[in-house]
């Protein structure tokens, strides 16, 4: 148990546990999976807003909780309505770690079950390896339970993939530039140069103008399609989409200054996708085939695929 007299500082403790990450791995990594109820603190993702894509874990740990730190207005208000009736709740808005990390440090000493509550999913853009490190560092183990991003909402609102056959192969999660992220650090440009990347933009909806002024001062094609999903699903939630030559001015008029994911690629429209190989019947072909020496390699392909997507 901490001594509440001699309390370390964050900055001491985030030092010290970078320094012991880079000896050596957690042993906890070949103990448990991502579904492991596990002892300590969880940083549980809230999902994009809509209570029910809460994940089954993330509610059980709710429900049993008796202290919910929460990330304010970024987490749907139903939901904590719905879960943390009977919780103590306690925004994290506006406290820094000196004052969060003992909060959470003093109850779970004291025997309250306690969930730290982040929007989406706390590896994305979430700032939780910081407060996990300083909550380590005071003897207090945590652990990660994953969440539905927001760039995953978005994409089903949009009823699109984010991947698609011939139009996208990769996706790129990314902010842009601004106080926390220097030009040089903005990849964005170099993302939608790809051309076969979806790029989904966190933290950036008050920048969406700029940033496509930046792509056509680039030279990228005005047409590329753009997607804007607010408070992708929340009640509230509202769709925009256009090009990047456009949604600059379609989002101004919304006047929505944050909370949305942007969405650039042909993915936002699903348009010009080729079927893939998993359906096709490649999957099904052998070695036997007529035209085993021209197919081979990509039948090898498609069960490898198969595989994959079905485990």
């Amino acid at each position: 148990m901490s001594d509440a007299g001699n309390e370390t500082d964050p900055q001491s403790a985030i030092d010290a546990q970078g320094e012991r990450r880079r000896e050596q791995l957690d042993g906890r990594i070949f103990e448990h999976n991502a579904g492991d109820q596990q002892d300590g603190i969880p940083f549980v993702g809230a999902g994009p807003g809509d209570p029910r894509l809460l994940t089954v874990a993330g509610k059980e740990l709710l429900e049993d909780a008796d202290l919910v730190v929460h990330a304010g207005s970024l987490v749907n208000s139903e939901l904590l309505d719905e879960y943390c009736e009977h919780a103590e709740t306690v925004s994290s808005i506006g406290k820094d770690l000196e004052e969060l990390i003992p909060l959470m440090r003093d109850a779970y000493e004291a025997g309250d079950t306690v969930v730290r509550l982040h929007s989406g999913d706390p590896a994305i853009y979430g700032a939780a390896i910081e407060q996990m490190d300083a909550l380590e560092h005071e003897g207090v183990s945590t652990y990660f339970v994953p969440g539905v991003t927001s760039a995953f909402a978005a994409s089903a609102t949009l009823r699109t993939q984010l991947t698609l056959n011939e139009v996208s192969n990769h996706v790129a999660f990314t902010r842009p530039q601004g106080k926390t992220l220097t030009p040089e650090e903005d990849h964005i440009s170099e993302f939608v140069e790809m051309g076969d990347v979806t790029t989904c933009i966190y933290l950036g909806t008050h920048a969406v103008a700029d940033t496509m002024d930046r792509l056509i001062d680039d030279g990228h094609d005005e047409d590329i399609p753009v997607a804007v999903v607010y408070h992708a699903s929340w009640p509230d939630e509202d769709v925009m989409v256009g090009t990047i030559g456009t949604i600059g001015e379609i989002l101004e008029e919304s006047g929505h200054r944050a909370s949305a994911m942007v969405i650039i690629g042909d993915a936002v429209t699903g348009a010009g996708y080729e079927r893939s190989f998993l359906y096709d019947g490649w999957a099904n072909r052998g070695a036997d085939s007529d035209d085993e020496d021209d197919e081979s390699n990509g039948a090898a392909d498609a069960d490898a695929e198969k595989t994959e997507t079905t485990q």
